[in-house]
This record gives structure tokens, sequence and C-alpha cells, in this order.
């Protein structure tokens, strides 16, 4: 897919639907042992070709849950193929949303770094209140 051109509208709303199917097929068809989020899907711009992103928890269970998702193409795109009314149906690749791991880390690190500035802010506010006593 060339990331340097924005898809089509056609390519995002393909997107958007595959992304519904494939999470409600995760759902369905993993056996609970960890949850599966789809979180994204690309569709390249022949429409022959996609990409669906998944996150895992726990996290040790990734490994496992991305080699159940990737034996399940086949059975994803028959799906697919069932409840979409398009002409061609891509063939699926399924990769680790390292993307929104990265952003939950960040968000992680921004709130950690709040609650650190609001507990100096008051350390700072009660001595302010103790040179006034004085």
């Amino acid at each position: 897919m060339n990331i340097t051109k924005e898809p089509t509208k056609r390519q995002v709303q393909l997107g958007l639907e595959i992304r519904s199917i494939a999470q409600d097929f995760f759902q369905r068809e993993s056996s609970g042992a960890s949850l599966i989020t789809v979180t994204r899907t690309e569709v390249s711009s022949d429409m022959k070709h996609g990409t669906i992103f998944i996150t895992v928890l726990p996290e040790e269970k990734e490994a496992a849950a991305l080699d159940f998702a990737k034996r399940m193409r086949s059975e994803l795109r028959h799906k697919v193929m069932k409840r979409l009314p398009v002409k061609v149906i891509p063939f699926f690749e399924v990769e680790i949303d390292y993307g929104e791991k990265n952003r939950l880390h960040i968000d992680s690190l921004l709130r950690k770094d709040k609650l650190e500035n609001d507990k100096y802010q008051q350390m700072l506010a009660e001595k302010a209140g103790e040179v006034a006593d004085n």
C-alpha cells in the first residue's frame, strides 16, 4: 500500500465494513483465552489486498492470537464474501497494531507525568502555605 497517497472513499468504506465483520468473526471464533480487538484495516487501491490490524489482551497471549488469526484468514474471507456485495474480495494479512500499542504506552506515560506534576504542585502549595504562616 502506498503510504503517501490518501485512501479513496471506497477504500475507507470497504475497510470499515471489513473491520466490523472481522471484529465480529474473531469474537465468535476465538476460544476466549484472549481478547482480540480489530483496531483498523487498510485496503490496497486495487482492492485485492487488505491488512487487518489487531491488539490482544493479555499481551502474553499475543503470539498465539496472531497465529490463530492468520490460520483463520480464509474463513474470514469467506465470511466477508457472504456479507459484502463487492466484486473483488481482498486477500487478508493480519498484523499486530504496534501504532495502537505505542499510543497506549504514551498515554500511560502522560498520565504518570501528570500525577507526578500534580503532586509536585501540591507540595509547592503546601510549602508556600508554611512560608505564609511564618
